[in-house]
Order: structure tokens, then sequence, then C-alpha cells
């Protein structure tokens, strides 16, 4: 979960101190590292949407009167990250196991939480609408 993000970061961390064009990578190596970093700036962005949604939803849950101050709009949403990121970190673990203890294990594992993290910012994207 955590820690496969972790893995990966700490892969792309001791890689040789080179730079590494992620446009044509040439090794597995490489190619580990452009995946990490794409799922790196997923993470980012998901995380800056994320605080667009809460704020939203915190404005919902404010403006709401007719249950003493809100449907808890605010809950549903931290209730729905929490179980959407373990969901997301272990899929990803599934998805990498065909590759277990292979050097693209890290890549499939990568390249699976950037996709399932890119669909997840849409989707908080789309929970926001003005009344």
């Amino acid at each position: 979960m955590i820690l496969t993000a972790l893995l990966l970061m700490q892969a792309a961390a001791q890689a040789p101190q080179r730079a590494v064009d992620c446009t044509e990578p040439t090794t597995q190596t490489d190619m580990n590292i452009c995946a990490a970093r794409d799922y790196e700036t997923a993470d980012e962005t998901m995380n800056v949407q994320w605080k667009r949604t809460l704020a939203s939803m915190q404005k919902r849950d404010d403006a709401d009167t007719s249950r003493g101050g809100g449907f808890g709009y605010v809950a549903a949403l931290r209730g729905s990250q929490r179980a959407w990121l373990t969901f997301r970190d272990r899929q990803c673990v599934l998805e990498g196991g065909r590759f277990a203890g292979g050097t693209m294990q890290p890549l499939q594992q990568a390249t699976c939480l950037a996709k399932l993290t890119r669909a997840r910012t849409a989707q908080l994207k789309n929970l926001i609408w003005e009344n």
C-alpha cells in the first residue's frame, strides 16, 4: 500500500545520478524511474484536486440547514477517499504480482498507481458542482 509507493520512490532515488529521458527510456531501470515519476505527478495532481473537492464539500455541509448543519458530505468524502486509497494500493499490488520479484514489478505497480490515481482525480473533480 503506502509501502509500495515508498518502494517506488526509493528505487527512483537510488538510481544512478544521471538524467533519465522519460520520453524514450531505454533500460528497465529508466522505465521504472519514469513510471515512478509519472505516479508522483498524478498523486500531486490528485492532492490539489482533493483540497478543492474537500472545500466544496465543506461549503455544502455549511449551507445545508435542513438537517442541523449538513448531511455530512465531508465525512462521506473522507470515508470514500480512505476506502479508495486502500483499494488502489491493494489493486496495484495484485497487478504487480504478475511480475513478482522481477524488474518489471515496480514498473507495473507504478503504472497501475498512476492510472488509478488519474481516474480518482477525475472522480473528485466531478463531485464539484455549483448550485
